[in-house]
């Protein structure tokens, strides 16, 4: 008897006797409340005994491979010799040593002020150079847009970078990488949108009294936010180089408040918001690298990252659809950007101004979750149509990814333990060589900044 597609012979008696009752509203709850609980539960996986995530320890095999670039034997010389430094812990007798991060810093900190000027026990920021802001965007989900931007932020705090992540996505999944409790939207960015807003409005009711006008009402909401700093909504997370600011569902009310505001005040320039509060509130040089992961749209918060940002950073998968859904995220981008430019600059040139131009230090594309047996036609078609805006470098997918899914972990939170070797070593070659990949360009951009600033400060002198 020759086989058939399953899609032959279905009976609708049997379909009917295996279909669910209809659902109502209610029936939504319940199937969101059990996903809660799931995720409760997963989530959980990750956590100490006292409830809070923790990083795990690292080996001298780690790090003296990955992390300081030393011998082990001068490694171990070193602490013999330095019994004031961390000296780690050995989990059997005569067993590796292992260290926590925080103790990873101090060790590299040490070897930076007393060891071999030839090294980079530290990584190059030039003095006088501001943070880096580096936005990871797409319209496209299922990219690793998400992920991509998490194991950046990750390996540069491995590198010794002080980091933070701005998780502009009300879904909050960075949040939950990094086990961040979110309660509200007052510990998201929505009150320093709120505050620029507000501080702007002031100025305009100023203004408006002057010319004989009635103020515009400053709320409760604005009132409150105007009390805000970026201090005020960014919290610690597991990883002591890592902070955080994070978003829950409420962060999406954004969406729908900013352009209220801006109807209100017309000439409130909206899409500074967030570059404004972070420049403004000393966050760029407390940090080396701020990492903005934007929602799957191009929405008032995703135009704001992308305004803030210094360096874009589009992930896309080798095929078709997402290559013609990154295509036409591009071509939205120019529209949007290109139509606040036009706007801005007819006043501009009316009254003498300087006019408005976007501009960035560099926008990367970036393939992900690469299979070099199935995509390498199409991976080289768009690299011929994209050319250097298209990383040659490619993302492979390895199961370390899923893997370390699975135990609510990042690749760099992974411990190499509980994965076969080989596997390790894959999954975090493809990642190391992403930021790789990422640092050249910080590298060359911060190299550029540096030699524009000298030139500057010799010209005026």
């Amino acid at each position: 008897m020759t086989d058939t597609p399953p899609y032959f012979n279905i009976s609708p008696d049997k379909a009917r006797a295996e279909l669910p009752p209809p659902m109502d509203t209610a029936a939504l709850l319940a199937i969101a409340e059990a996903c809660g609980k799931g995720r409760s539960d997963l989530a959980g996986r990750g956590l100490d005994e006292t409830g809070a995530r923790k990083l795990r320890s690292f080996s001298t095999w780690e790090i003296t491979k990955y992390l300081i670039p030393i011998a082990p034997a001068h490694f171990r010389r070193v602490l013999r010799q330095n019994p004031d430094l961390p000296q780690g812990i050995s989990e059997t007798d005569g067993g590796a040593k292992w260290f926590t991060l925080d103790e990873v810093l101090r060790l590299r900190a040490h070897f930076g002020n007393e060891g071999s000027k030839a090294k980079e026990y530290r990584p190059y920021r030039p003095k006088g150079q501001p943070a880096k802001i580096v936005a990871v965007a797409n319209f496209k989900g299922g990219v690793g847009k998400t992920s991509t931007c998490a194991h950046l932020a990750m390996s540069a705090a491995l590198d010794g970078y002080k980091v933070l992540v701005v998780d502009l996505d009300s879904q909050g999944s960075m949040s939950s990488i990094f086990g961040a409790q979110v309660a509200d939207e007052w510990q998201t960015v929505f009150p320093l949108l709120a505050k620029h807003y507000a501080t702007h409005l002031r100025l305009e009711n100023q203004r408006r009294l002057d010319r004989g006008e009635a103020p515009l009402p400053l709320d409760d909401t604005l009132s409150e936010a105007l009390k805000i700093t970026p201090k005020d909504v960014i919290q610690n997370t597991h990883w002591p180089n890592i902070d955080l600011i994070g978003a829950q569902l409420n962060l999406y009310w954004s969406e729908f408040q900013i352009p209220v505001w801006r109807m209100a005040a017309r000439s409130w320039k909206l899409w500074d918001a967030l570059g404004d509060a972070l420049a403004g509130g000393g966050v760029l040089d407390e940090y080396d690298l701020i990492f903005l992961d934007t929602p799957p749209a191009l929405g008032y918060l995703t135009i704001n990252g992308l305004s803030a940002a210094d360096i874009l950073l589009v992930p896309v998968g080798a095929s078709f659809v997402e290559f013609d859904s990154t295509g036409r995220f591009f071509d939205m981008l120019h529209a949007t950007f290109s139509s606040i430019e036009e706007g801005e600059n007819m006043a501009a040139r009316a009254l003498g101004r300087e006019e408005l131009a976007f501009e960035w230090d560099a926008v990367q594309t970036v393939i992900t979750r690469f299979d070099a047996a199935q995509q390498s036609e199409m991976a080289s078609l768009m690299q011929s149509y994209m050319g250097r805006t298209l990383s040659p470098f490619r993302q492979d997918f390895t199961a370390l990814i899923g893997q370390a899914g699975e135990s609510v972990n990042g690749i760099y939170e992974a411990d190499y333990r509980d994965f076969n070797r080989d596997t390790y070593a894959r999954g975090r070659a493809t990642f190391d060589e992403t930021y790789a990949a990422f640092k050249r360009l910080l590298y060359g951009i911060w190299r550029r900044d540096e030699l524009a600033q000298t030139a500057s400060e010799t010209a005026a002198q």
